[in-house]
Parts: structure tokens; sequence; C-alpha cells
């Protein structure tokens, strides 16, 4: 994926509280020149069966930073409203009343450099997220 003159992104989801791949998450994608230069909006996705996104926009020319935007709150509201599983009723959530997510977005920020592919797998949970960079 990776060219001379550009640097590549991709990334993919897992849902650690069920062990699956999360479908369905829309993800934008942003860039910048430098760190203090505002952020251009590139595009987006949604990932798909297997918890990735394959067609991620490609970045353009000079890119220093980028950062990926994470909807996850629609994907788990719409897993509770589906699943409604005996195993997570003492999940802080079902307890108390509280939000069916902590993090309602993720926002991950990264440098570049050209002609490096950067694989940026989030590891999710309703409660809790890791992020890093892959292979």
């Amino acid at each position: 994926m990776s060219t001379g003159t550009t640097a590549s992104v991709s990334t993919h989801i897992l849902d650690t509280s069920v062990g699956r791949p999360a479908e369905g998450v829309a993800v934008r994608l942003s860039a910048r020149p430098d760190r203090d230069a505002d952020w251009r909006a590139l595009g987006g996705s949604a990932t798909d069966a297997d918890g990735r996104c394959g067609d991620l926009p490609a970045l353009p020319m000079g890119t220093a930073q980028v950062r990926l935007d994470f909807a996850v709150e629609p994907y788990f509201r719409e897993r509770s409203a589906n699943q409604q599983a005996d195993a997570q009723q003492d999940a802080p959530a079902n307890r108390d009343g509280g939000p069916v997510v902590f993090f309602p977005e993720v926002a991950v920020t990264f440098a570049v450099v050209p002609g490096e592919h950067y694989h940026v797998p989030l590891l999710l949970s309703p409660f809790g997220y890791s992020v890093y960079r892959g292979s």
C-alpha cells in the first residue's frame, strides 16, 4: 500500500467485550502538514464485517500528521439494543442506568513519514480502548 511519495493508512476494530470485529463503525480520516496547521478532512468509511476499513482515502503529499476519528457510540447503542446479554447485567451501564458507552468517540492522532504504511488497530470495549501501530 505504501508509495514512494505519500504515506498510507489502514485500520480495523476488534470489540474486545465480545471477542469479535466491530462492524459498521464510522471512521473519518483527516490530515495536516504540521502540528500547527488546521486539520483537513479527507473522507471516511465504515468498518466491514471483518472490522476493517478497506477504502480510506489516500493521504495528500506533504502530510505529517493524521487523525482517525471513530464514532463508537452508535455501534454500542445498536449492539446494546440488539443484544441484552445476561452476562452484562452487572456492567455499570445496566447496574446504575449510566450510558451504554463511556467514550462516545475515539480520536487517534499520529505522525507519518512519506513512503510508510500505517496500520492502526483499535481494541474497543464499552468502557475503554487501546490503539497501537500494527503491521
